[in-house]
């Protein structure tokens, strides 16, 4: 059970939809801050130019820092409609070992590893390296993609949002989890 309430059908509906997530019908308690939260998704998408493959690794990896099962559960899909193959998010668990990752990839998720665990250690060095792979626009994009993921993933997380039986077998019950294992059957999930 969340920690704020599901909103009733007719608080929902008409921001979400007839459809809503269980994390949208708690989102809904605030709809105009909701639909802006929306609207900003809407709009990085539309007009990004960072490599859906990478915002998508740098969200996933993310997630793990921030425990957000909900996060760690959704696996978006570029403009094709396919998903990040699930063994290069599985290459996450360890980005600067892999040769799976370009450079330009370990360096995004290196930021964003320092964005979620420890930002004021980012300095000029870490935006030198990534001057080396992005335009100063990219990295502008880098920076607002990674803060909205640390922030709104972490009100999710804490939230709970998401029902238990909803999650992957792999992000149920308590302990720490990796969207790396997000679909693993693993036995003695609960």
């Amino acid at each position: 059970m969340p920690r704020i309430p599901y909103t009733d059908p007719t608080v929902y509906e008409p921001v979400f939809g007839p459809g809503a997530s269980p994390a949208q019908q708690v989102f809904a308690h605030s709809p105009e801050i909701a639909q802006a939260y929306l609207a900003f998704g809407d709009t990085a998408r539309r007009v990004g130019v960072l490599p859906f493959r990478l915002v998508e690794l740098v969200r996933l990896r993310v997630a793990f820092h921030n425990q957000c099962k909900l996060c760690m559960s959704l696996r978006y899909e570029d403009g094709d409609g396919a998903p990040v193959e699930e063994g290069l998010v599985c290459s996450l668990e360890q980005p600067y070992e892999t040769d799976r990752l370009s450079p330009a990839e370990r360096a995004a998720i290196a930021f964003a590893d320092k964005m979620a665990t420890d930002h004021l250690a980012i300095g000029d060095a870490m935006f030198e390296e990534l001057r080396t792979h992005f335009t100063d626009a990219e990295v502008m994009e880098l920076c607002f993609r990674v803060a909205a993921n640390v922030g709104f993933g972490r009100m999710a997380a804490v939230l709970d949002v998401i029902p238990q039986e909803d999650l992957p077998v792999g992000l149920r019950g308590a302990g720490v989890h990796a969207p790396w294992t997000a679909f693993a059957e693993t036995s003695g999930a609960s």
